[in-house]
Formats: structure tokens, sequence, C-alpha cells
């Protein structure tokens, strides 16, 4: 049997639960060391305001593309797991969270199923998703258009920058 081809994905991280920015560090550690799994790149990190339940605290939101043979599902899987390692619990939607891992992108597949639609189905809704990918993949295309378009079209009030580049998880624990 031929051995997978590798793809580039796009994996959206959040948290406003204790120590975001080095929870994310971790969990963007743990994405790195899977035999499956290679980062390429990550973009600034952001403060931006809650979505949907806006009775909360501010998120720290980032965005990496990593290089994978994972298929979109056993991607998904490893997000999941990462998750459950750093404490994630699920209790309301758009609730509060130590740590949240989107698959938004994965290549050029497309998907509409119950646990996992690629791309993701609010994304170009959501300024704290489209600003940082538009950081790392501007010219990638999601229904159409380009991210950087996506990104000047979303409200991006209130989202702050927090870092220079993308470096800002490599000297977390």
């Amino acid at each position: 049997m031929p051995e997978a081809k590798s793809v580039i994905a796009a994996i959206g991280l959040g948290g406003n639960i204790g120590n975001p920015r080095q929870t994310m560090a971790r969990a963007l550690k743990l994405l790195d060391a899977h035999q499956d799994i290679k980062l390429r790149t990550v973009s600034r990190l952001y403060r931006t305001p809650p979505w949907g339940n806006t009775d909360q605290d501010w998120f720290l939101n980032a965005c990496a593309l990593v290089e994978t043979r994972l298929d979109p599902h056993e991607l998904l899987k490893v997000c999941l797991d990462i998750e459950l390692q750093l404490d994630r619990v699920r209790t309301d939607r758009w609730g509060p969270r130590t740590i949240d891992l989107d698959v938004l992108l994965h290549g050029d597949f497309l998907s509409d199923h119950a646990d996992l639609t690629v791309p993701h189905p609010r994304m170009t809704e959501r300024a704290f998703v489209m600003v940082p990918l538009a950081d790392i993949a501007p010219r990638a295309v999601v229904n159409l258009q380009s991210i950087a378009d996506w990104s000047s079209e979303v409200d991006s009030e209130g989202i702050e920058s927090l870092s220079a580049d993308g470096d800002w998880w490599q000297g977390e624990a």
C-alpha cells in the first residue's frame, strides 16, 4: 500500500482559562512532537473578544500550519487528544476553555460530516480565525476567496496582536 501523501493543514488555537499562552505553546509542541505532524509556521498571538457567548474573559488565539500524512479525521483525533491532555473540559458551546484546537483546512479536502466539516464551517465569519490565519496563509482560498480578503472583511474590532512574529510560543513551558 502506498504511503499517504503529505498535505498542509491549518489548525486554529485558542483559550481563555488559566494561562492560555502557555497552554497553546504546549499544544503546539505536542503537535510538533507527533510522528506524523510537522509544525511549519505559527501566526502571531492575538488577544480577541469572546464570540457567541460574550459574557466571559477575552481569548488568546493563533493559527498554525502543519504538514501531515494524517487524514483529516485522524488529525482531528490528535487535536482532541491534545485538548484532553491539556485539561479541556467541554461544557458550554462557545464557553470558556483551557484550549481549543480546530482543524480549519486540510489540503484541498472538503467534508461536511457531523463530526468534521472542512473547511471549518464558520471560520470566514470569525476574525479570531481569519486575522491570524492571514498572517501565515494569506493566499489560501476558502469558498472562492483568499484568506487575506476574508480577513479584511471580518469585524476585527478589539483584536490586538500580542507578539511581533510567530515565535511567541517557543520560549513557553
